[in-house]
């Protein structure tokens, strides 16, 4: 069976869903360099596969396939997955820090324990807080109800919170 792909889906995933997932390569600390090899490369991949995707599922399957590269790449260069953020919005009633290198102390502890969290957590945590994606959006780009997402974001908010806390007390 074959699947006709319309110019207009075509346009709408590489000009919009190609998008997230570079910024989130770069977020993950892919350099923009590799993060366009690593997005050709996925959008080849898909191209030859196109048959057996579901239309609906391009996104996720594209973010899948990235991220996997991306894992790839590391382990080619021998380089650990970190994971750095710049806003602190999901520390429930943490407020920012007056002085600027307590500011800059505060995120390493925030990035710090964010890379301790389960890849998943730290996935989720990423999209909806530092890439303000909404729920709808990461729903579509990792093929999850929007029930189990929410649930999943509820449980990682509250590990990173724990996480943290432990990390800023045993200081």
């Amino acid at each position: 069976m074959e699947v006709q792909v319309d110019n207009e889906l075509l346009q709408h995933l590489i000009g919009e869903k190609v998008h997230v997932i570079k910024r989130y390569l770069i977020k993950i600390g892919a350099n923009p360099l590799d993060a366009e090899d690593i997005i050709q490369e996925s959008l080849y991949k898909w191209l030859l596969y196109i048959d057996s995707i579901e239309p609906e599922k391009i996104s996720s399957w594209l973010f899948r396939v990235a991220l996997n590269k991306y894992y790839d790449l590391c382990r080619k260069q021998n380089r650990n997955v970190t994971v750095t953020i710049r806003n602190q919005v999901f520390i429930d009633n943490q407020p920012l820090p007056e002085e600027h290198f307590d500011h800059i102390e505060n995120r390493e502890e925030i990035n710090a324990t964010l890379n301790q969290l389960k890849p998943l957590y730290k996935h989720l945590l990423v999209l909806k807080y530092e890439m303000d994606l909404s729920y709808e959006e990461i729903c579509q780009l990792l093929d999850m109800k929007l029930g189990t997402l929410k649930t999943y974001i509820f449980r990682a908010r509250k590990q990173f919170k724990s996480s943290y806390e432990k990390g800023v007390i045993e200081k």
